[in-house]
């Protein structure tokens, strides 16, 4: 039978402690389950049996708290690993992930699309700062691209033009080439590209290129 040789808290995080066990680091556990399971320094153990029973233990507590916050906000599977990792282990972390994903609380491809028709019917932003919306959410590129191409560029140009005109109507009696310049570091600020930028300027200016200078 194995000894356990050391219990010490963690520095970096009040809730947990290490369990040694003879002279070698067995595992990191919530300290709560060192009370639960009577746990002491000097205690004959089953390796096995105890590494089980605390590994599912620290298990239905990672679920817990990652559908704790799926309750409040939608997150990305690199999310929900992020705010599991400051207090589990990854294999616990990978046993949440199988399980979210399972029943559909973690879907990045479902998430991703989500954000893009809300950012282009609600926020109406153009694709490069929805983009950057998904890549901040940390969803995976490739999903990213994937769900970019269904961006309909119509709807895109309707929606820079939108704001350009709701900007125009705002800066409208200021010097005209002042104007052509905020309009298009506005639209550039959500996230539409040159061309579109310059076709929506062109319509609002009546293709005065001359405000462009």
């Amino acid at each position: 039978m194995a000894i356990i040789t050391k219990i010490e808290a963690q520095k970096k995080n009040d809730d947990r402690v290490n369990i040694y066990v003879d002279e070698k680091f067995f595992m990191a556990i919530y300290k709560e389950l060192v009370f639960s399971f009577n746990l002491k320094k000097g205690q004959e153990i089953d390796t096995d049996y105890l590494k089980n029973i605390l590994d599912d233990e620290m298990y239905i507590k990672a679920k817990n708290k990652a559908l704790n916050i799926l309750s409040k906000a939608s997150q990305s599977e690199k999310q929900i690993r992020q705010k599991l990792s400051k207090d589990f282990e990854e294999h616990t972390i990978d046993r949440v992930i199988e399980f979210l994903q399972k029943y559909k609380f973690v879907d990045d491809e479902d998430l991703a699309t989500r954000i893009i028709n809300t950012n282009v019917n609600l926020n109406k932003y153009g694709k490069n700062k929805i983009k950057q919306n998904l890549y901040n959410k940390g969803i995976d590129k490739i999903i990213i691209e994937q769900a970019m191409d269904e961006i309909d560029s119509d709807k895109e140009f309707e929606n820079a033009l939108y704001l350009g005109k709701k900007r125009y109507d705002r800066l409208k009696n200021e010097d005209p080439r002042k104007a052509y310049q905020k309009i298009g570091n506005h639209l550039a600020y959500k996230g539409f590209n040159y061309d579109i930028i310059k076709k929506v300027l062109n319509r609002l200016f009546n293709d005065i290129d001359e405000y462009s200078c």
